[in-house]
């Protein structure tokens, strides 16, 4: 039965496993301690670690996990984990690899994928991510520039046009409107003709009734 000590140091590196981006195999046999410290520093600066482990147990996690490394997890093998950009780590081990023959890169696993030295080579020729970047952002902004330049002839085009036809409008007599007609004067007001005054004087004389006369009062 193993012993706690080691079960614990496997959970450690199966969980390095999975939380990494990438994880490197990489023989460093031959390397000085100051080429070593040299490696882990430019690791650490592009987001990644180097750690030297028991084989044994390195084996027991993968296989827990699946990935089938072969005999590359034999000898003085150490795992670089990609923490961050898978593509910055295999360029680090690569270059280093370059400057230092004592180096070998052996294998690795992206994701689930195992890969071979090859791989990780290819890998390491891809750009930058920030060079990605910038490359998207250039092709993203070249439609929306001749977008812009689209609409801004549009809106030119159409501003000459209104222009020619208002002066259109002002030089043709036959768009001026013709003036409208005067209303028809409004028929005079017929009013019935008053009585004459007179008239009703008349009438009132005739209907009056005489009063009586004071000398028949004193007559009395």
């Amino acid at each position: 039965m193993p012993r706690p000590e080691k079960v614990q140091a496997v959970e450690e590196i199966r969980d390095r496993f999975g939380s990494a981006r990438a994880t490197y195999l990489a023989e460093y046999r031959g390397l000085s301690v100051t080429q070593q410290q040299k490696l882990r520093r430019e690791l650490r600066a592009a987001g990644g670690e180097f750690k030297v482990v028991k084989m044994s147990l390195a084996r027991r996690a993968a296989d827990e996990l699946g990935f089938d490394f072969g005999d590359d997890l034999t000898g003085p093998t150490g795992l670089a984990f990609a923490d961050t950009d898978a593509v910055s780590i295999a360029k680090v081990l690569r270059d280093f690899a370059k400057e230092n023959d004592a180096l070998v890169i052996k294998s690795g696993v992206l994701g689930v994928e195992v890969l071979t030295p090859e791989s990780v080579t290819k890998l390491a020729d891809i750009e930058p991510r920030e060079v990605l970047l910038a490359k998207i952002a250039g092709a993203a902004k070249a439609p929306l520039a001749n977008l812009a330049g689209m609409l801004g002839s549009f809106t030119r085009d159409a501003a000459s046009m209104f222009s020619q036809l208002l002066e259109k409008k002002e030089t043709d007599p036959a768009a001026e409107e013709a003036p409208a007609p005067e209303a028809a004067a409004a028929p005079e007001e017929v009013t019935a003709p008053e009585p004459a005054a007179e008239a009703v004087e008349e009438v009132a004389t005739e209907t009056e009734p005489e009063a009586p006369v004071a000398e028949a009062a004193e007559e009395e």
